[in-house]
């Protein structure tokens, strides 16, 4: 699990183009990781996608991921699920899952991220970082609640939300490992060449962060 760059493929940010098109460009960009996050669409409908997305990554050697719905993930053959703070929480979910599937947890707090580590999450993904309109209910936190956060755990830190690639450093200092984006790559007027720049400012980043992890 690469989680540099977390792309979420989201057919409203996405405005109607293609999400296996998207898929293809992002790959092609070097993005090592992705999600697909459906909020609408029931399980049933959203399968064939699923399965056709799922195939894709396993053949680029890429992680794939699906938000909120574990029988989807466990239906498609997906590497894992990501549940929110209004889902199964990990200790119900994990014996769910196969062995070896990757399980995130969406957190906005300290005491939520503590739990999300205690309940053996594989990553934990922090945001708000920036005002954003993927999610109207967002909790605004900032890159300082990965400040708090990296000193109580060594699990992957996802930043999320409003994470551009013009503030992406911002976020990567602050101690995340890689960060998740949806409009800023699903609308994206060529998903690849951003894709790219995310991946560039990154790197950038990283070269200018001390990296320390707590004992």
């Amino acid at each position: 699990m690469d989680p540099s760059l977390y792309v979420i493929l989201d057919r409203v940010a996405a405005r109607g183009r293609d999400l296996e098109a998207i898929l293809e460009a992002v790959i092609a960009g070097g993005c090592r990781m992705v999600q697909l996050r459906e909020k609408e669409w029931p399980s049933g409908r959203l399968l064939p996608l699923a399965e056709r997305l799922a195939a894709r990554c396993r053949r680029a050697g890429v992680t794939f991921i699906v938000n909120d719905r574990v029988d989807l993930a466990l239906a498609v053959g997906a590497d894992g699920v990501h549940l929110g703070q209004d889902d199964l929480p990990p200790r119900a979910a994990r014996p769910l899952l196969r062995p070896g599937m990757v399980l995130g947890r969406s957190t906005h707090s300290l005491a939520e991220a503590r739990q999300a580590r205690d309940d053996r999450a594989d990553y934990v993904a922090v945001g708000s970082m920036f005002a954003t309109t993927t999610k109207p209910d967002f909790r605004l936190v900032g890159p300082q609640r990965l400040r708090q956060i990296r000193p109580e755990t060594t699990l992957p830190l996802i930043g999320i939300g409003g994470i551009t690639p013009d503030n992406v450093g911002e976020v990567i200092r602050a101690g995340a490992d890689g960060v998740a984006v949806i409009s800023a790559v699903c609308g994206a007027a060529d998903p690849a060449a951003t894709t790219r720049r995310f991946l560039g400012a990154i790197g950038a980043a990283r070269d200018l962060t001390p990296r320390s992890r707590p004992l």
